[in-house]
């Protein structure tokens, strides 16, 4: 599960940046920081030219009872009518530099920041749908892993930088291009 992430203006990613500064330019605010279910937040969609630029979306599919949905296991999304849709020809990558878990020890929880090693920015398989004629997204979530496993049983499907332009173009299968999903993780207790 991914119930919050960091998208920092002080990022050091040249990839954060460039999207900060096409919605800047364009004048889309969106959440920086601790980005939380149902903040407006950056993400990468095709465009009408079928080309990648910056969008502001709601991150949360909302149900009728007002409950966000705000994550889509990648293992079942294609077979779910609530994000099939999204699997076949809207996806979307949200750009961030951490994204956080917590651990359950007994009562307590203990919060992790976790990001692939190496990191300076990366890329969650999202997918997005219309609600009230705006744009929404979900994350994708599989099996941790192995490093990160004791943390949480789930966790975002982050894609490798060179697989964007295929998950966001609707040609290509979009479970195959999860399979590249990137493994290596570190994490620091916060």
């Amino acid at each position: 599960m991914c119930g919050r992430y960091n998208f920092s203006k002080e990022s050091s990613s040249e990839m954060v940046q460039a999207v900060l500064e096409n919605l800047q330019s364009r004048q889309i605010e969106v959440k920086t920081g601790e980005v939380f279910p149902g903040d407006v937040a950056a993400v990468i969609a095709s465009n009408r030219k079928l080309e990648p630029q910056a969008f502001g979306m709601k991150w949360g599919y909302q149900l009728p009872d007002g409950k966000l949905i705000f994550n889509a296991r990648s293992e079942t999304a294609a077979q779910k009518a609530m994000f099939a849709d999204g699997m076949r020809q809207r996806r979307c990558l949200v750009p961030a530099d951490s994204y956080y878990e917590w651990q359950k020890n007994g009562q307590r929880k203990q919060k992790y920041e976790i990001e692939p090693s190496g990191s300076e920015g990366f890329l969650l398989a999202g997918i997005y749908r219309m609600e009230q004629g705006r744009a929404v997204f979900s994350i994708l979530t599989k099996d941790p892993v192995e490093s990160i496993a004791f943390i949480h049983n789930r966790m975002p499907v982050i894609l490798p930088k060179d697989a964007m332009t295929d998950w966001l173009n609707p040609k290509y299968n979009g479970i195959e291009i999860l399979s590249s999903a990137v493994s290596d993780m570190r994490f620091l207790a916060c």
